[in-house]
């Protein structure tokens, strides 16, 4: 099955031309429009190709840094970090969910992307993936 890159074009067009920007923060987890991408690299999904980014740095109102986040563990590779959040209900009852960030993927974001907030991780979650992080970015 082919990737639909004219029709994910449509969708960054009208992404690009939100002129409404929401406040995001390191920590935070949110779905994200990350789009039809080019071979082994992380696409959206859905009618949106929204994918859930943990923002690791921010570094103006505007662009951060992200890492997109899948279910599926590998444990053996330095590639993959599992972390635990307080993700968000409708109902009031936060819930502790687990995810796994793919620190290979680590890009740079524009806030512009940003659809909606799903979660927080806790300060010493996330002190161990971005350690994770500098000891693959070294």
């Amino acid at each position: 099955m082919g990737k639909d890159f004219d029709g994910w074009n449509e969708i960054k067009k009208a992404v690009n031309a939100k002129s409404a920007r929401v406040f995001f923060h390191p920590r935070e987890l949110w779905f994200a429009h990350v789009g039809v991408n080019v071979g082994f690299e992380q696409d959206g999904r859905g009618s949106e190709s929204l994918r859930p980014l943990l923002i690791v740095r921010k570094f103006n109102n505007e662009i951060f840094w992200g890492i997109p986040l899948t279910r599926r563990w590998k444990p053996r590779s330095p590639y993959y970090a599992r972390f635990h959040y307080v993700a968000f209900s409708e109902g009031g009852h936060d819930a502790i969910e687990t995810s796994v960030g793919i620190l290979s993927q680590l890009r740079l974001t524009d806030g512009k992307r940003l659809r909606y907030k799903i979660g927080t991780v806790a300060v010493d979650e996330f002190d161990g993936l971005t350690e994770r992080l500098r000891r693959l970015l070294a």
